[in-house]
């Protein structure tokens, strides 16, 4: 354990995972609630078709969820820090099975909205729970395995949830339905499980003050944060873009291309985020951290190429571009951000993070679809690519004035 006392009263109870058990349970629910938040992606064609939307609801309809799981974690993000983990996470797992219940039957728009608003909430509560209690179980002679582990999951998640609903999508006979279905089941079986492993949090007063809406970053960490936001915030922003429009930029390029297409770009980001966030676990956080900047920007040129030049092979390669990216920029920007952050810190801190990462995806794709519906896609992925790029820029810049911030 990492300074985090295992609550004694609570193992007698119930019978209790080993932490190394405990640890993996943890790991497999934040790729399942990520797997989930990006399992719409694929079907979002689906219900275009179905119930006639256009690209500005599509985007209010992603940014429904980001922004809920936003109000979460600005108000609940430390929740755990004094209830303890398990009832808090048990729960928000409960809520999400209940938003995939809320999925797998809705038939209009309004129910689309709702069960992401549910969902946002629920994986707000459960990803700063569910990361702060990876740290706890961090094995002491494997340090950084739980930093990575917050790094990688997310994105790994964000990948096999989109792989998964796209295969459905080409070969299931209600793929609308059974992703969802198949996500109830294993949050149940997850809030289960939680059950059985030690409390890692001791109970504390202070619960419905925690409540009220505050980022809370741990002092160490403040330096690092500030100096990080940029290429945090171009990273995030570039991912919403892929996550809510990357399925009508492919139409845009190949208007008769196979279904399965529009939900492999985003599987193409989320692949390459979690391979270089994986291969780069050893490399120094700060190197890893402006490398991934940097590489956001050929990431985006290539991208905004692919419509003039009527080209998937400049889509797909600017994807996996500025998917390594990405996955760098979290992978750095985590273990500078939490290995500073006391034990109670921890929740509060990943939850800020969290925040600035979720606003960063939602509020541009939102005014992404704006821009859509006024001037076209084509022209919304211009602005959105040199937005990124200047917002990549200044991280850059910035780091470079103040190489020791770190």
């Amino acid at each position: 354990m990492t300074g985090v006392t295992v609550l004694p009263s609570h193992s007698r109870r119930l019978p209790v995972l080993s932490h190394r058990g405990a640890f993996r349970l943890h790991a497999s629910v934040l790729v399942g609630l990520l797997a989930a938040s990006s399992a719409p992606t694929p079907l979002y064609a689906l219900y275009q078709a179905a119930w006639h939307f256009s690209a500005m609801t599509l985007t209010v309809v992603f940014s429904a969820y980001a922004l809920a799981l936003l109000v979460a974690l600005l108000t609940a993000g430390t929740l755990s820090d004094h209830l303890g983990r398990r009832p808090v996470l048990a729960g928000a797992l409960l809520a999400e099975a209940v938003a995939m219940t809320v999925f797998a039957t809705a038939q209009g728009v309004p129910a689309l909205i709702a069960a992401r608003i549910l969902q946002g909430l629920a994986t707000g509560v459960a990803t700063s729970a569910a990361g702060a209690a990876l740290l706890d179980f961090e094995d002491p002679d494997r340090p950084g395995r739980a930093t990575v582990a917050n790094g990688i999951g997310p994105v790994a998640g964000m990948a096999a949830g989109v792989l998964a609903a796209t295969a459905l999508v080409q070969y299931a006979p209600a793929p609308t339905r059974t992703v969802y279905l198949l996500l109830l089941l294993l949050f149940t079986a997850q809030a289960a499980a939680v059950l059985l492993t030690p409390e890692t949090a001791r109970p504390r007063p202070g619960a419905w003050r925690s409540l009220r809406p505050a980022i809370t970053v741990a002092p160490a960490s403040r330096p690092v944060m500030v100096l990080a936001a940029p290429g945090i915030v171009a990273a995030w922003a570039l991912g919403g873009f892929y996550s809510s429009l990357g399925p009508s930029l492919a139409r845009l390029i190949a208007p008769h291309a196979a279904r399965a297409t529009g939900g492999l770009v985003f599987f193409t980001l989320t692949a390459a985020a979690g391979l270089a966030g994986h291969a780069a676990r050893r490399l120094p956080a700060l190197t890893v951290s402006l490398a991934g900047t940097v590489l956001l920007i050929p990431g985006a040129l290539l991208t905004l190429s692919g419509p003039p030049l009527h080209s998937l092979l400049a889509l797909f390669t600017g994807t996996a571009v500025a998917g390594a990216g990405f996955g760098a920029v979290t992978q750095g920007a985590l273990r500078l951000l939490l290995p500073p952050a006391a034990p109670g810190e921890r929740a509060g801190t990943l939850a800020a993070y969290y925040v600035l990462s979720y606003l960063a995806m939602s509020a541009p794709a939102v005014l992404a679809g704006l821009l859509t519906n006024l001037y076209g896609l084509q022209r919304a992925v211009s602005l959105y690519a040199v937005t990124v790029i200047l917002l990549a820029l200044i991280g850059l810049t910035r780091a470079m004035r103040q190489p020791r911030a770190a």
